[in-house]
């Protein structure tokens, strides 16, 4: 996650910035008691539910559930790599940051200079484009286009190039060492002839921008029939294809806030679709929708619409969206799917039926859990035993880590619909007892105050159960010391129960960096899996504990509830393991009857 940035400097940069200055240089904010509050930065609303928590050096929206700390706001709201964020923050907080190494080159005077490689990837963008309007052949690259309905305008919207026949051409046209442009992906090295020559060659140029509009990468389109069709830069330093989406840059400047984001699968059906005045269209970079993807458009809009061919390898990216999307919906976010006929995608459709067409085929676009549905109980007869069993076979690994919430409990109830069970019987069937919202045994005399903070949905999390696992990594998570008070032969890893390994992560963590903070924390586990529910946990509230004390003797009691636990697991092995053999070695019999005697 930091690179070459030691871990250390990284947690003394967050407890020295003002989290709040950062923000509220940006984003104007109010105090609210203890906080900071905001309309959110990262989705449209009219109430404020956007808070700063300066103790913490944290941020949550409770809409959008967007948060982190200084250094994850300035790369999602001004679009900063993490080492720009480092190295805007570090001179507020009185550090020096080491400089991140850039492409070295040792020109022929011998000294070594330091090389941009924006720079370098703005420079080929230029001779790409200069290529279309210049070069002798690029009349074949401008025919094509124009056949496609691109005009000049649109083309120059989205920097299209190209790049010409031949081995060399950009090589020779950018004066840099050819190692370099080998690291950006510029150019590919003959080992045997030790020689580098051009990836890009008689191909239509797409370039790739991040979220601050700078090239990162290509995408090449050949004008023949030859293959690859498409050819994209290989992974580099500065670009990652899980973390990029085509267009999206663009989408940003015709308007900031989308009402919906279209995912496509091809470049050209995003400047196809701009071409028609469809700006909200993205596309994935040869790769499957990632989480990352995901948490970009969320961002952005709270509505996802994935427009795919109808084929099978359409469907399989679109339930790679979907199993994504579960875990991110909620609040009024949607997800939806719309698949077109066989040989047709965006492009060609909106060219022969028109705008007015795809619009209507979108409004009719699937929503997530019918297709889910749909793709879950296909070939299931549902009359049957076998047939319900696979149903919920297939089920389970899509429930397996969704959060508790209103969007998971009617999923419950419409996934049980089908095989007449409520939304109980199937969190036992699929293994979530966790999962049903808990029934009110009354109702309030007045509904909560809708206050400038959003409190009210603030304390409705925070007075929904917790396992003791959660509990224990909540209050690590608000007072990180208390991970002191246990050794570090603590053995939590071994317990078999969801979120162990990660608890045990975290008391690691924290012996090994002893100043770590809630902030620290997150930024450690920003890009992991585990980020969104670590982010949600810090969220919620003390309900009646305030004290260090008082948290500090909790703490002591789950985590010895927790090694208690832990005890009966390793007696039910031993005992299990006695029950298959018939019998037990010494060493485990002596084990067996500590164990007896401890948990009694």
């Amino acid at each position: 996650m930091s690179g070459r940035i030691p871990q250390s400097f990284i947690d003394d940069l967050i407890q020295r910035v003002d989290i709040v200055e950062v923000i509220d240089a940006r984003v104007p904010l109010k105090r609210a008691g203890r906080n900071y509050s905001a309309c959110c930065p990262f989705h449209n609303e009219k109430s404020p539910s956007f808070s700063v928590n300066p103790e913490k050096q944290f941020y949550h929206c409770f809409g959008c559930k967007a948060s982190g700390s200084a250094i994850t706001f300035l790369m999602e709201y001004d679009g900063m790599s993490f080492i720009e964020a480092l190295q805007t923050l570090a001179p507020m907080a009185g550090m020096t940051l080491p400089q991140p190494e850039k492409l070295s080159t040792t020109p022929s005077s011998g000294v070594t200079t330091s090389i941009d490689p924006y720079q370098i990837m703005a420079q080929a963008s230029q001779y790409f484009q200069q290529q279309l309007r210049h070069h002798t052949q690029a009349a074949t690259a401008v025919s094509y286009l124009q056949q496609r309905g691109l005009s000049g305008e649109i083309c120059r919207r989205y920097a299209i190039g190209y790049a010409p026949p031949g081995w060399d051409n950009l090589l020779k046209a950018l004066s840099y060492p050819h190692h370099d442009l080998e690291q950006l992906g510029l150019t590919i090295h003959n080992t045997d002839r030790n020689s580098w020559y051009d990836r890009f060659r008689e191909r239509i140029i797409f370039p790739i921008r991040d979220r601050r509009g700078r090239v990162i990468a290509f995408g090449g389109r050949v004008l023949d029939d030859s293959k690859p069709k498409y050819l994209n830069s290989p992974e580099t330093a500065i670009f990652s294809k899980g973390r990029e989406l085509y267009g999206l840059y663009e989408a940003r400047q015709q308007q900031r806030q989308l009402e919906s984001v279209m995912v496509v699968e091809g470049y050209m059906d995003v400047v196809a679709l701009a071409q028609f005045g469809i700006h909200n269209a993205v596309a994935t970079l040869g790769t499957a929708v990632t989480d990352h993807h995901l948490q970009q458009l969320f961002r952005v809009s709270e509505h996802i619409i994935f427009c795919f061919d109808g084929d099978e390898a359409g469907r399989k990216a679109a339930w790679r969206g979907l199993e994504y999307g579960l875990k991110q919906l909620q609040g009024e976010r949607q997800i939806q799917f719309l698949f077109l006929a066989a040989g047709e995608d965006p492009d060609s459709f909106v060219r022969q039926h028109g705008v007015e067409a795809l619009q209507q085929q979108l409004q009719q676009a699937t929503p997530l859990a019918e297709f889910l549905l749909q793709q879950v109980s296909d070939k299931c007869d549902l009359r049957q035993i076998e047939g319900r069993s696979r149903y919920i076979a297939r089920l389970k690994p899509l429930f397996a880590e969704l959060q508790r919430s209103p969007f998971s409990q009617l999923l419950l109830e419409r996934c049980g619909s089908k095989i007449q069970a409520d939304a109980a019987k199937m969190a036992i069937l699929l293994e979530r007892p966790d999962l049903p919202l808990p029934q009110a045994t009354h109702r309030p005399s007045r509904p909560y105050p809708h206050t400038s903070a959003g409190r009210a949905p603030h304390q409705a999390e925070a007075h929904q159960p917790m396992s003791l696992v959660k509990r224990a990594i909540w209050l690590l998570l608000h007072q990180p010391q208390l991970a002191h008070t246990i050794g570090e032969n603590h053995n939590l890893d071994q317990l078999d129960l969801i979120g162990a390994p990660l608890l045990a992560e975290i008391i690691d963590f924290i012996h090994h960096h002893p100043d770590a903070s809630a902030a620290s924390l997150l930024e450690h586990w920003r890009d992991r899996s585990e980020a969104p529910h670590l982010q949600q946990l810090l969220a919620q509230p003390p309900l009646l504990i305030e004290s260090g004390a008082a948290r500090e003797l909790e703490f002591n009691e789950v985590v010895t509830k927790l090694d208690r636990q832990r005890l009966k697991q390793e007696h039910n092995q031993l005992l299990e393991l006695f029950q298959r053999q018939g019998s037990l070695s010494d060493s485990d019999r002596e084990r067996y009857r500590q164990l007896t005697q401890l948990i009694r």
